[in-house]
Parts: structure tokens; sequence; C-alpha cells
């Protein structure tokens, strides 16, 4: 399986080349294009427990595609639904934590999964649980603007708005946290934030969906206020 980025950063598309018989899951809904002779199945990966628990939990869709390449081998795309780039992660043996909605596609050989992040982390819309992708294999990530990695060191510590991660090393300590009092967390427009504790690699995004919801909605109901 080899892949690669085009268009990027803007409106970023991942090309996969597919050898005979290989097979990519995706998320529904991610794909562009493919090749003749593809096939599709779509199915709850991880049996019907750990597609619930992705669904409930993670936000995620609780049927997930798998594409299979012919005998000839093929090419197919994958986008995600907001404008921004994509990352393709090598994993060897690893784990990552990552947002609900960045996900894109990944090797048969990675385990999509959901991770019980404790009682008291809360990753803003994203709910208690965050995707987790591991083991040895091709990863693709989705992000809303560009893609900003960090790589802290032992005991660094980092701060991200919540609604600008998109993924971290499964061992990076962290904990969330209000970004003031309760008058900077209501009025402030920027609420939650996650403090990270390195070792460990941290992939941002340079925009936010939920801060560009916020100032598009109240405009939308203007708009529509002023039809009627």
């Amino acid at each position: 399986m080899q892949a690669d980025i085009l268009y990027r950063p803007s409106y970023s598309m991942a090309v996969v080349n597919l050898a005979p018989y290989e097979e990519i899951r995706a998320e529904v809904g991610a794909l562009v294009s493919m090749t003749e002779g593809m096939t599709l199945k779509t199915r709850p990966e991880g049996g019907v427990l750990r597609s619930l628990s992705r669904a409930v939990l993670g936000g995620e869709a609780f049927f997930m595609n798998v594409f299979q390449a012919p005998e000839w081998g093929g090419q197919i795309n994958f986008a995600p639904t907001l404008p921004g780039d994509m990352i393709i992660l090598q994993l060897q043996d690893d784990s990552l934590l990552v947002q609900s909605g960045s996900y894109v596609a990944s090797s048969m050989s990675i385990e999509i999964d959901t991770k019980w992040s404790g009682a008291k982390t809360f990753f803003a819309s994203e709910g208690f649980v965050m995707l987790r992708a591991r083991g040895t294999g091709l990863l693709i990530l989705s992000s809303y603007g560009a893609i900003h990695p960090i790589d802290l060191a032992a005991g660094q510590r980092y701060t991200v708005d919540t609604g600008h991660l998109v993924s971290f090393s499964e061992g990076i300590g962290f904990s969330v946290r209000p970004v003031g009092g309760l008058r900077s967390t209501v009025f402030s427009g920027e609420g939650l934030v996650v403090d990270l504790t390195g070792p460990g690699r941290v992939y941002m995004q340079t925009r936010s969906s939920d801060a560009f919801l916020t100032w598009l909605l109240p405009r939308t109901r203007g708009a529509e206020e002023e039809k009627k």
C-alpha cells in the first residue's frame, strides 16, 4: 500500500495505491473516487459492541467501509468533509489518540477503537472519549485547516485548545480544564484547553470547526430573520 496527499493544505485529497487484493478501511463518506474493479463491504468493524462504543462515545459512524482491490490492484481517493490538510502516518507498533472526525482511513492491521479517558476529561463537543489507532500500518488523518506538529520533550508541558487538537501519542499525559475562571470560560470564546505533558508528538489543526460554527450560526439565524 502506498499513499500520497495532493492539493494541500486547503483542499487535500489522499491518493492510495493498493496491491492485488489488498484492503483498506475508511470512514463512511470519505470516498472520492476509485478505479475499476474495487469491491466495497460495509460492516461494523471489530464487532457490534466495539462499533457501538466507537459510534456512541467516539462520535464516529457505527459502520466502516472496507475497500478491496481486484487481482490487478487499484487506486482509491479519500477526502474529509471539511476543507483542510491531511497527513499520512506510518505506525510501527504505535498507539495514537485521535480526535473524533479526524480519522479518514487506515490499513486493516491498524485497530480503531475508543478509549475511556476518565471522568475528569472532556474534549469540547466530542465527548469523553477519543478514538485510539493502534498497531503497525498506514493511518490517514485529516484536519480543519493546516496540520501543525509539535514534539514534546520528557516533562515538557504544552496547552492546546480542545477544538484544535487532532491527535497525540497515547503515552502523553493530559488533563482538560477551563482556560480561566468562570467569566473567562463563558465570555472569552476559548472554552476548554488540554494540558499535555511529554514525551511524544502532538498534531494540531490551525482552525476549529466549533469556533467556525459559533461564528456562522448567529449570522445564519440573522439572515433567516431578515427574510421573514
